[in-house]
């Protein structure tokens, strides 16, 4: 096997791999951004469960007693 045939073959290689990131990285991007949609509408009705229920502030607008 001559050194240009296994470079091609490594670029090959190489090429197919960063191809396969790619779309893992562009499903694990769609994925991420459902979850946080949803992330925030469950906020959003904890949120409003806590002002239904009497509460003055809802936690995620509560700073911690540190600050």
């Amino acid at each position: 096997m001559t050194d240009i045939t296994r470079l091609e073959e490594q670029i090959a290689h190489l090429t197919r791999t960063v191809d396969d990131l790619s779309e893992i990285v562009a499903r694990q991007e769609k994925e991420l951004a459902v979850l946080t949609r949803r992330m925030h509408m469950v906020m959003e009705r904890v949120a409003t469960r806590e002002v239904d229920s009497g509460g003055t502030v809802p936690l995620a607008d509560e700073r911690p007693p540190h600050w």
